[in-house]
């Protein structure tokens, strides 16, 4: 019967980790998990993927809907920067904010693509609201939620070790080990 607690979010759980690059696809998909995975690497950062996979011994058929070229149109939503959210086989529906809430809606009848949300993968906010969209209730949000640049880790530390040697100058590892501050081990 499964697990009656409120499973994590791994792309919201990513988000508020500070994940400089976020990003979801599906096994079964791979054109778009080999864009997704060619995208992490290039990525110069932290990176996170979640890929949606089935179990083929417990749950064979969780991603059925997702992975069936008859049907996956209508419930994937593609996520592209700068282009609006738009899905559907005939590409007739979208998704547009309601105050902080994102809702589904049918193109046409007063309602064009400029009412739709855009993507922008460098908003924090757009991401967060992004991973609030679950499957079935929302078409489930492939692709890139986040990338943006920001100094690495190795960056900071070298800069780091650049401005100690700047200030107390490159050191001497021989005076170091001569120094007063030595023990001895028996």
């Amino acid at each position: 019967m499964g697990s009656i607690d409120e499973p994590i979010n791994p792309i919201t759980l990513a988000l508020a980790s500070q994940a400089s690059f976020v990003a979801r696809s599906l096994d079964a998909h791979t054109p778009h998990l080999s864009e997704v995975l060619l995208q992490t690497a290039r990525h110069q950062g932290s990176a996170f993927v979640e890929i949606y996979q089935n179990c083929v011994i417990f749950n064979g058929q969780e991603w059925t809907s997702l992975e069936d070229r008859q049907t996956r149109d209508d419930n994937i939503l593609y996520l592209e920067h700068g282009k609006p959210m738009v899905f559907g086989k005939s590409m007739d529906r979208g998704i547009r904010l309601n105050g902080f809430t994102p809702e589904i809606v049918q193109l046409g009848n007063g309602v064009g693509i400029e009412d739709l949300l855009v993507h922008d993968s460098n908003s924090v906010e757009l991401g967060y609201i992004l991973s609030s969209m679950v499957y079935p209730e929302f078409p489930a949000p492939l692709g890139v939620f986040r990338s943006t640049s920001r100094p690495t880790y190795e960056a900071g530390l070298m800069g780091q070790v650049q401005q100690a040697q700047r200030i107390k100058g490159k050191g001497d590892l021989q005076k170091l080990y001569e120094a007063s501050d030595v023990w001895t081990v028996n």
